[in-house]
């Protein structure tokens, strides 16, 4: 049966601010759903809080500016499960709508591209920015597409389709391409790094200088990365159990839990953590005239005392976005001064998501707090 196309997430784009326009065209097929058989390419569809499944969906075409990448691995976060379960904030908000389809860490290759992209790309192995602005509006022309209201979140917001598929057609201007040295693994772990070098730079860390990381997840683990390759001293705290051991493994200078956690003067505490607590918690222990970051997001509003921060005369930085970091973290991948493949525990297939999602570690995983995908497997 052959699709027809139906403009699903349509808008002007300027990719990382750049100021060229892109379409963005979902396939359908014209029998109308997900599931068709014969369609093209297998994606890995919610459909419901807590509902998932494999779907054959049409193969994607590349719109004019566009591209169309074979993925080969895509990494499964903090925001997927939250779409999945139901409990992001977009979704009562009007910025995300069932059925939809996540994946916003990826790598692969360029398969196919549309009229206006450079044919050079054909072959190229790249990953792409997850924060796509409308192009047009105030906050895109001073270069904060991140922010524009009217923005595209791939896999997240807007209808944008994500990368836990076979193949995405996606805006070339938003393309960063991968070096030989970054692999696979090391490529689907570039938007989240994006995100922990902004909060390093946040930060304004000098060497020798101490850090508090709140939270070891993965954001949280690549903060701690990027901040001990520049010489910081970097201690992390969480809750007990092996996610603290195995931030050691990575170097930290300690690694506490809240009772064992000595008083330090924190020249900078960046809080990663999904904790509604911590954000005080960050005021409390940084140093007087420093600098708290904020790159966590709870599920219930956070609090702080705003005249501990007055009183303190503490700056405070939220982080949204990995678009001004990517290119740098491809740089220190590139360069080996920060390996992230030890972060990634497993790697499965599209069919094992949905228990992802739901909790599940597969067999034989490692310590790390992330779960890669191969949606070619």
């Amino acid at each position: 049966m052959l699709p027809v196309a139906r403009r699903t997430a349509e808008g002007l784009a300027t990719a990382s601010g750049r100021g060229v326009r892109a379409t963005y065209v979902t396939l359908q097929c014209d029998s109308g759903g997900y599931g068709e058989r014969g369609c093209g390419v297998r994606a890995f569809v919610v459909t419901g809080p807590g509902r998932s499944e494999v779907a054959e969906v049409p193969r994607p075409a590349p719109a004019p500016g566009q591209v169309v990448v074979d993925i080969e691995r895509v990494g499964v976060c903090g925001t997927d499960v939250e779409l999945f379960t139901g409990d992001m904030a977009y979704l009562p908000q009007g910025h995300a709508a069932y059925p939809m389809r996540l994946g916003h860490e990826w790598c692969g290759t360029v398969s196919a591209v549309g009229d206006g992209v450079d044919p050079a790309w054909l072959g190229r192995r790249t990953t792409g920015d997850t924060m796509l602005g409308c192009g047009a509006c105030d906050r895109c022309r001073g270069g904060r597409p991140h922010v524009c209201e009217e923005r595209f979140e791939v896999g997240i917001r807007g209808g944008f389709p994500g990368a836990l598929a076979e193949q995405l057609a996606f805006p070339a201007t938003a393309l960063h391409p991968l070096p030989d040295a970054v692999d696979e693994v090391a490529g689907a772990l570039i938007e989240p790094g994006g995100s922990a070098l902004r909060a390093v730079a946040g930060a304004a860390l000098r060497p020798a200088e101490r850090l508090l990381v709140l939270g070891p997840g993965t954001i949280g683990l690549l903060v701690a990365m990027f901040a001990l390759a520049q010489g910081a001293e970097v201690h992390v705290l969480g809750l007990p159990g092996p996610s603290l051991g195995f931030a050691r493994t990575l170097g930290v200078h300690g690694a506490w839990t809240a009772g064992g956690l000595p008083r330090l003067p924190f020249d900078a505490v960046v809080d990663a953590s999904t904790s509604r607590d911590l954000p005080a918690l960050a005021l409390d222990l940084v140093e007087p005239g420093k600098r708290v970051v904020f790159i966590g997001v709870a599920g219930r509003p956070s609090l702080i005392d705003t005249r501990a921060l007055v009183l303190k005369d503490v700056t405070a930085v939220g982080i949204l976005g990995a678009s001004a970091g990517l290119a740098g973290t491809i740089d220190r991948y590139a360069a080996g001064s920060v390996n992230p493949r030890p972060l990634v525990a497993a790697t499965v297939g599209l069919g094992q998501v949905g228990d992802v999602l739901a909790g599940w570690r597969p067999p034989g995983s490692g310590p790390g707090p992330k779960v890669h995908v191969d949606p070619r497997a």
